[in-house]
């Protein structure tokens, strides 16, 4: 499916503070944009985001970075972001901003809490580049990434195109360079060629595999704490059986 281009997407994710932009100027100091020491995941090919805003909702204690290369896919991330993340309930004394809520239940202007307002509170562990995942290794210095989550990654169906797939060994080569000792791939698909041949390519690159199944939603271990993508959504509703694999390098 060709992707549609929306020409406002270049200006929108320059002026967004969420976006970094000229990520390679921060390679190996991605603490110093979060303000802390914590661990910091990755996804790339994250798509409109839903998957990484949980993520980050859920584990304040972990910084998160998108990787999207096509700004009219991150643009959608950004307006997710901003629409749904951004406003969360927190109380006002745990840093909250109080919002009034208009008929369309829009946070519209500052009230107080009393008032019955909304409680904002911005996530901080969290920002989005725009970039292409071979240059990872220019973004991000050995040891700096904690885990590396691919989820439904584009399958590149030809076999003159194996190398172009997140999961071949030329990536994961890459991932090695950037994780720390122990570092962690998470791979989900609904597309059984591409899982089959992404458990190969993890075992000849000399990744181990610490777990794996054919059939997540059906493995209790496996699916413990699964944070559903709008994909996995979708395939599953559809009747589709999910894979997983986590790699350690």
């Amino acid at each position: 499916m060709r992707l549609r281009n929306i020409p406002r997407a270049e200006g929108v994710l320059q002026a967004h503070p969420i976006v970094v932009k000229n990520a390679k100027l921060y390679k190996g100091k991605w603490n110093q944009i979060f303000g802390n020491m914590n661990p910091v995941h990755i996804e790339i090919g994250m798509g409109k985001g839903s998957f990484l805003l949980t993520m980050a909702e859920k584990n304040p204690e972990i910084n998160y970075i998108g990787i999207e290369r096509y700004s009219s896919v991150l643009l959608r991330a950004v307006e997710k972001y901003s629409q749904r993340h951004l406003l969360i309930h927190a109380p006002a004394e745990a840093g909250g901003v109080c919002l009034a809520r208009d008929t369309q239940e829009r946070p519209t202007t500052h009230v107080p809490a009393e008032a019955g307002g909304l409680c904002r509170k911005e996530l901080s562990n969290i920002r989005f580049i725009c970039m292409d995942a071979a240059e990872v290794e220019d973004v991000f210095a050995p040891g700096e990434i904690e885990r590396v989550y691919l989820n439904f990654s584009d399958p590149w169906p030809k076999k003159r195109h194996a190398r172009r797939r997140l999961t071949s060994r030329e990536f994961f080569r890459r991932y090695d360079k950037i994780l720390g000792e122990g570092g962690t791939v998470e791979f989900k698909t609904d597309n059984s060629e591409l899982f089959r041949f992404s458990l190969g390519e993890a075992e000849e690159a000399g990744w181990t595999l610490t777990g794996y199944t054919w059939d997540l939603h059906a493995d209790e271990q496996m699916n413990k704490g699964n944070v559903m993508t709008e994909y996995e959504e979708k395939f599953s509703g559809m009747g589709n059986s999910i894979h997983k694999l986590i790699a350690t390098r």
